[in-house]
């Protein structure tokens, strides 16, 4: 499907580049120009565009005090924790202990363990020379290796709907994605939760689940997509599909972090401590509750967590009630999102895990665009406000209330993406996905499976469209159905 045909922004977009397509236009153009390497290439150039935005800092703003680098809106934490978590002292992470210049004490690193390996290798085939060189390539070496994750996204992103390439778009020239893919190493995370909706979507749960896995051992918001997959496999009488997929990540992330956790248990440990005791930070809404009252919030995490558990739950009922059974995108869209909304901090970076979800799920320029643009308000808002806070008596940046109302944008712009999203499921023909009558394409074995588990409403079976697989022969093809409900 054409994007211009049924999105009015990508329509008046199209004016650039001759206007919308037209009926003379190609169905299967074939050629070297594929929609997945035309929104690869599309996605590295964004990505080279983001790496020249980080060139001041690069050029010595890293190396001049925090006011600069803030001010240019191009800080990385990359080169400061070669230094500051002991890869330019050759330190192995987890095992040796870092020196805390804070408490005049000993830490370790406080990365999941897949993540932490990223980081040493990377440190490993960086070049010698004096620190500020070895940072700066630090920071080129794994720019390098994140652009490889960030290819594995684009090409993920874009075969996950086989019938919608096209969206992969939404990934490719996503600006905040361009802004945020150098600031840490969440892309290695986002890239294998990508793989592992890619490999659901052609009814592998097993090697989604492996994915699953491995993604979690880099970042841990992965493994919430669990949840979504459980309440629509219940629904759709899908269990054994889910158990493998749960089975193939439990194995895949123990086979990452017992070796650490039986070696080094204090320093793999340290991450989930770091996560526990971090107290309110930049970016929640804990932290306006704190400025705003003047006192800290020491329960931010049972408050965080209830709200979690309810809004999990609240989730659970629309999977289970809406009159057609979302689609995973969707829901898998709702949990990270929550996450991200209750959570006592939100690093800029942290707007890579809903991108790829807010393409399989909202695939509309105008809802993508308004979230964007909050993101990328965002982004700058935070080195504003670290300017402010940093440049003593010059006061040069954003004070604390303009950071306040900067969250809060960052924070509408999340909600907004999610209440559409709602909206979609409640009203399924509003779903720009299910136009042409598709049911899941990225459902895997969920796609146009019958329900057998509803609440209050009744079992249904999505109804056959142009160019879906017939019932009998889908049943043939992913095993033994539940009888077709009457």
């Amino acid at each position: 499907m054409h994007p211009t045909e049924h999105d009015e922004v990508a329509a008046a977009g199209s004016e650039l580049i001759g206007g919308p397509v037209g009926r003379r236009a190609a169905p299967d153009p074939g050629g070297w120009w594929t929609p997945v390497r035309v929104v690869a290439l599309l996605g590295l150039g964004m990505f080279a565009l983001g790496m020249i935005q980080k060139m001041p800092c690069f050029n010595g703003a890293w190396f001049s005090g925090q006011t600069s680098q803030y001010v240019r809106a191009c800080y990385s934490d990359i080169p400061h924790l070669f230094v500051g978590r002991g890869f330019a002292d050759g330190l192995v992470p987890y095992f040796d202990h870092i020196p805390d210049r804070l408490s005049d004490g000993m830490a370790y690193l406080e990365y999941p363990v897949l993540t932490g390996v990223f980081m040493e290798v990377a440190s490993w085939m960086t070049p010698g020379g004096d620190l500020q060189w070895r940072e700066q390539m630090y920071w080129m070496v794994n720019s390098g290796m994140l652009m490889v994750c960030a290819a594995v996204l684009f090409v993920c992103a874009t075969r996950t709907h086989r019938n919608r390439p096209w969206d992969g778009l939404f990934v490719a020239l996503a600006p905040a994605l361009a802004l945020t893919a150098t600031v840490n190493w969440d892309l290695l995370a986002v890239a294998l939760t990508a793989a592992s909706l890619l490999m659901w979507s052609r009814a592998r749960p097993l090697a989604a689940g492996v994915l699953i896995g491995l993604a979690t051992a880099a970042k841990l918001y992965p493994v919430l997509l669990l949840g979504p997959l459980l309440v629509l496999c219940w629904r759709a009488g899908r269990l054994g599909a889910f158990a493998r997929a749960l089975s193939g990540a439990a194995a895949a992330w123990l086979c990452v972090n017992l070796p650490v956790m039986l070696l080094a248990p204090q320093g793999w440990s340290k991450f989930y401590s770091f996560s526990q005791e971090r107290p309110v930070d930049f970016g929640s809404i804990w932290l306006i509750i704190s400025q705003r009252t003047g006192s800290p919030l020491p329960d931010a995490n049972l408050y965080g967590t209830l709200l979690m558990v309810l809004g999990c739950a609240g989730i659970a009922v629309l999977a289970l009630r809406a009159p057609r059974r979302p689609r995973l995108a969707q829901l898998a869209l709702l949990v990270v999102a929550l996450f991200i909304v209750t959570n006592k901090v939100y690093s800029p970076q942290y707007v890579l895990w809903l991108i790829p979800l807010a393409a399989l799920a909202r695939p509309k320029w105008r809802d993508v665009l308004i979230w964007q643009a909050c993101e990328v308000i965002y982004f700058l808002g935070i080195w504003l406000y670290l300017a402010y806070t940093g440049s003593g008596d010059k006061h040069q940046g954003l004070p604390t209330e303009g950071y306040q109302l900067v969250i809060m944008i960052h924070l509408l712009g999340t909600l907004y993406l999610c209440a559409v999203v709602v909206r979609d499921a409640l009203k399924p023909e509003r779903d720009v996905v299910r136009r042409d009558g598709s049911d899941d394409p990225g459902g895997g074995v969920l796609d146009r499976a019958p329900d057998v588990f509803t609440l209050g409403a009744r079992a249904q079976r999505p109804a056959p469209s142009a160019g879906a697989i017939p019932y009998r022969q889908a049943r043939v093809h992913w095993g033994a159905w539940p009888a077709e409900p009457h």
